[in-house]
């Protein structure tokens, strides 16, 4: 018995969301480690303000992560696991270390475009499909990241 089965979504359509949502999966775990490396390694004079906005990015990237996967499985995939698939699938690359602030937030702000071209394009895929959920979960991940975009944007405007 498969979820797909009740849900009644194109079963080969479906295999191509979930080929998106894999990548996307892969490339949210990058991120999430590479913000876990900025919270970690900070220094400097706005460290406190950063520190505690890097935790809060990670931990949002952390419960992507887990929406995703989620969504993955409702498809009737297997959300890939292992650190050494993530890093063949994603397209987002590991930062290495990064003790500056804005060095960080500026990898954010790149981040977050890639991810909103992404999305855009499982919605396109969802959608030629009737799935969604799906195009809901995307939509709902854009309308957040543009707004941090417009904070990020505005944060580095003098």
């Amino acid at each position: 018995m498969k979820t797909i089965e009740f849900t009644k979504l194109n079963a080969e359509g479906s295999k191509k969301v979930v080929e998106a949502l894999q990548q996307l999966l892969a490339d949210y775990q990058i991120f999430y480690t590479n913000l876990r490396g900025f919270h970690w390694n900070l220094k400097g004079k706005d460290f406190f303000i950063n520190h505690a906005k890097f935790e809060e990015l990670y931990d949002n990237a952390a419960e992507k992560v887990d929406e995703i996967a989620e969504r993955i499985l409702m498809l009737g995939g297997t959300p890939n696991h292992n650190f050494s698939d993530y890093l063949k699938t994603a397209k987002l690359k590991e930062t290495g270390l990064v003790t500056d602030g804005d060095t960080g937030l500026k990898n954010v702000l790149e981040s977050y475009a890639y991810f909103i071209e992404s999305e855009r394009n499982i919605i396109k895929l969802a959608e030629a499909i009737d799935d969604e959920a799906t195009v809901a979960q995307m939509s709902d991940y854009i309308k957040e990241q543009e707004k941090r975009v417009w904070m990020l944007v505005s944060y580095f405007e003098k």
